[in-house]
């Protein structure tokens, strides 16, 4: 089944054309990244202009890598929610005009859950069920992978994504965007002993997980530097903010393999790039004798490789929409409205 995945949630205009949810026969992807860099984020306004003028064509270039005909696909799937609303619309209302014309099945696909499923791609061998830490720009949670579309969803921040924190101190560190990658070479310099910040203790649900006091730590930190002239050190400074992150992050997913027994877990979303996290995963699972499953750096980030993969599980769970599909700015990985 050749599925032409669509994806434009944020900044990175994205067509994909996927077999069978595993076989990725091509992934064109017009990242607007320089554009951005000089407003230290994304403005969502330009990245949906820059969505309409770069889709077209990505669906074109990727139907010419591949050689395939229009008549050979199968179904046409989109990241519908969630994601800047404009962006997320420019994609979606492209997927239901390209299922109209080629009067094939629409498969909608959450984006998280499309960040999954970038697993499959990187491991053929791996299936439900399994835990996954999801750790990205906009969310951060421990899901419970039943199946490839039944998930439950075991703990999740209160506050900041990790991925949020990451790029705010980076910016206030004067670093370019993306922060989060930058912040993570700088930190791979530097003593994580120099600085001492703080950890989200558990709560009511141990698997929640809270940035807010971190980041608040860090900003103060950097502008009572500023403010009597003391020097930072910024490589230092961010390996121990990465540190902090990463011991928010890692113990409560051992903690959710200790106590579900599960011995697979796997790391989604752009976060799942940064080195001390892979790191700390993979040593901590290491000790639990569990397997991990790291995407390789290039699915880490947006892509629509990842959106064809799960659509093939959502197509055979009989997950297809009509024309009256909508883009959402908000929703649950469960489907639910936030």
């Amino acid at each position: 089944m050749n599925i032409l995945a669509v994806e434009s949630s944020c900044d990175e205009t994205a067509v994909a054309i996927v077999r069978d949810g595993r076989e990725v026969l091509t992934d064109c992807i017009a990242s607007q990244v320089d554009l951005h860099r000089i407003y230290g984020g994304v403005v969502p306004e330009i990245a949906s202009r820059k969505h309409i003028e770069a889709i077209y064509g990505l669906a074109d270039q990727a139907l010419a890598r591949t050689g395939l005909l229009r008549s050979d696909i199968d179904a046409v799937a989109v990241t519908y929610a969630p994601g800047l609303i404009g962006a997320v619309l420019v994609g979606v209302n492209f997927a239901k005009a390209a299922a109209l014309a080629l009067g094939k099945p629409l498969i909608p696909v959450h984006h998280i859950r499309g960040h999954i499923a970038a697993n499959y791609i990187a491991y053929p061998e791996l299936e439900p069920p399994f835990l996954c830490l999801v750790v990205s720009g906009g969310h951060t949670m421990i899901v419970e992978v039943k199946d490839y579309t039944d998930m439950n969803i075991l703990g999740t921040t209160l506050d900041d994504a990790a991925g949020e924190s990451f790029d705010k101190v980076a910016r206030v560190l004067g670093m370019p965007y993306p922060g989060g990658a930058a912040l993570d070479r700088a930190a791979r310099q530097g003593d994580e002993a120099k600085y001492v910040l703080p950890r989200s203790k558990p709560g009511e649900n141990p698997y929640n997980m809270s940035f807010s006091g971190l980041k608040t730590a860090a900003l103060n930190l950097i502008h009572h530097a500023e403010q009597v002239g003391e020097e930072l050190d910024i490589p230092s400074l961010c390996a121990a903010f990465s540190a902090a992150v990463s011991d928010t992050l890692v113990p409560r997913a051992v903690m959710a393999l200790e106590q579900t027994g599960y011995r697979k877990i796997a790391v989604a979303g752009g976060v799942a790039a940064n080195s001390r996290i892979r790191a700390d995963i993979l040593a901590a699972a290491e000790k639990l004798g569990a397997e991990v499953y790291l995407p390789p750096l290039h699915l880490c980030g947006d892509n629509g490789a990842m959106i064809g993969a799960q659509a093939y599980y959502e197509y055979k769970a009989g997950h297809v929409a009509d024309m009256s599909l909508n883009a959402y700015a908000t929703k649950s990985i469960l489907g639910e409205a936030l």
